[in-house]
């Protein structure tokens, strides 16, 4: 079914979503629960509206089960960003805030400036690095296992686990430094 996604076939994702829903459900339920008490969305609702994304755009040619969820968790991360965006801008308007990444990581969506404030800094290692900042993007919006994205990005477990060190080191980095700086 995923080959006649990517040609196209826009009536064989209409079969497919049915088939991983609950996993789509799942990975809702991972990005929602890291947003908590700041985004009123609701899994289902953030499934939906992933689901509609995807079927209004080109489909890549998907190799496994594991890179379809990959492809459909950052469609979930851009409705959170696009999500956050909205919120930001009606209640706080401007401002930029500096996290540590634990800091940012626990507490993504309890304030919308920190989901953009990763995604800023996912924007700018993906400016240097776009295969590390797309590691760090399954892991953390798609909750992938290293052994997932390792299949996805067909790279040997190890590896994929050093590119994560270091895209988060980098990340780190990033979110310590002054305005200034950046």
């Amino acid at each position: 079914m995923l080959r006649e996604v990517a040609a196209g076939d826009k009536a064989a994702l209409d079969r497919l979503i049915p088939l991983i829903y609950s996993q789509l459900r799942s990975l809702a339920n991972v990005q929602l629960r890291k947003e908590q008490r700041a985004v009123t969305l609701q899994p289902t609702a953030l499934v939906h509206e992933a689901y509609a994304r995807l079927t209004s755009q080109e489909h890549p040619d998907y190799r496994s089960r594991s890179h379809f969820l990959a492809v459909a968790s950052q469609v979930m991360r851009q409705i959170l960003i696009d999500y956050a965006r909205r919120r930001k801008a009606v209640k706080r308007g401007g401002g930029q805030t500096h996290f540590s990444l634990n800091e940012a990581l626990d507490a993504a969506a309890e304030r919308p400036e920190v989901l953009l404030a990763i995604d800023d800094a996912l924007r700018a290692l993906e400016r240097k690095d776009p295969r590390k900042a797309r590691l760090i993007e399954m892991r953390f919006f798609g909750g992938l296992s290293t052994e997932e994205i390792a299949e996805i990005v067909d790279s040997p477990q190890d590896d994929v686990q050093a590119e994560l060190r270091i895209a988060q080191a980098w990340l780190r980095r990033h979110w310590n430094r002054t305005p200034a700086q950046k």
